[in-house]
């Protein structure tokens, strides 16, 4: 018994595909995670020339009720933008913005398969021998992403390009009141780290840069010699300060249970060092401590509005629920252990 969607995916494939006959999507299954955009994986198999043909692909669907509002023209751009350069992102191939052919909108590209993303499994003790070569190329490419020029990847015309002087109000808005909508109970450990951002705002960005906006361990597809095969989850990706993307990679409940080491793999200040080299950019101390306060308060407001979409009822989907009951307590004390470091 094939799945609903299949008939439906392949007569808007054969669509976009003109040469090819005997369209067919078949296998399609969803993959568990991401809990704003629905993820499946199939196999789309066709004619063309008199070739037969197969290539396995992902589609990415607008689910009912999302975690994050978010724009997936903004995330296809940003995965082509970055394609076949130093930062590793599957082949984006079509893009559908109209309710029409799937009932939401969605976007098709290529499975990037046979790699592992599971953070549990990465950190389950059988990758160790290589954890400081993830830990190299994760925060390689991850200044790549800094050092790019996002007028020149064609991405200023999709996102909006704050001042360098604006880019944490901006956010630090965005996340607030996102936090002041959706919270069902007093959060003073978020208010007062809100209220010590507001009065202790970090320098101007050194460059405007594409922000990817989950950049973590659980984010990117590696093998079992430690090399990243792709960036995934380009959902929350903005222009702004590049030390945005560093601190959320750095914020401590990305850690995974491995205390003092960022994104479980190796010391923070390791990470920076890293970054510091493959971007041309610098980490100020006091900057980057700003931006991973910021990024556990980014992190209340994903946890709370998920909590929110459950509670609504608008997605009763378990993921919604069980990281804003794990994480809203774990990230407050991440930020109890980010104050204290001042």
């Amino acid at each position: 018994m094939g799945h609903a969607l299949e008939p439906r995916l392949a007569a808007y494939i054969a669509g976009q595909l003109p040469a090819a006959t005997d369209v067919v999507v078949s296998a399609l299954e969803r993959i568990s995670g991401g809990a704003s955009r629905e993820t499946y994986r199939f196999v789309l198999a066709w004619t063309e020339g008199g070739q037969a043909r197969t290539r396995k692909l992902i589609l990415r669907r607008d689910p009912p009720a999302s975690l994050i509002d978010t724009e997936r023209r903004v995330e296809f751009e940003a995965y082509r933008a970055f394609r076949g350069s130093a930062v590793p992102v599957p082949d984006m191939l079509w893009l559908e913005e109209g309710d029409g052919p799937l009932d939401h909108p969605f976007f098709v590209a290529e499975e990037v398969a046979g790699f592992q993303a599971s953070p549990q499994m990465l950190l389950s003790g059988a990758f160790d021998a290589v954890l400081p070569r993830v830990a190299e190329r994760k925060w390689t490419i991850l200044g790549e992403i800094a050092k790019a020029d996002p007028a020149a990847l064609g991405l200023t015309q999709w996102m909006d390009p704050p001042p360098l002087d604006g880019c944490w109000r901006r956010e630090l808005d965005h996340w607030e009141a996102l936090i002041d909508k959706d919270a069902a109970e007093p959060l003073p450990v978020t208010r007062a780290a809100i209220r010590w951002l507001r009065a202790n705002p970090p320098p101007p960005a050194q460059k405007l840069s594409v922000v990817h906006g989950d950049y973590r361990t659980g984010n990117f597809l590696f093998d079992e010699a430690g090399e990243i095969h792709g960036i995934l989850d380009w959902e929350m990706s903005h222009l702004g300060d590049p030390l945005e993307d560093l601190g959320w990679s750095l914020q401590p409940v990305w850690s995974f249970g491995h205390a003092g080491k960022a994104g479980g793999l190796c010391a923070q200040d390791e990470a920076v060092a890293i970054w510091e080299r493959a971007s041309g950019l610098k980490a100020d101390p006091a900057a980057l401590h700003w931006w991973i306060l910021f990024n556990c308060v980014k992190g209340q407001g994903i946890w709370v509005g998920s909590a929110a979409a459950f509670n609504r009822g608008g997605n009763r989907a378990p993921i919604m629920i069980y990281p804003a009951w794990w994480l809203i307590n774990a990230q407050d004390r991440a930020m109890l252990q980010v104050m204290g470091r001042q």
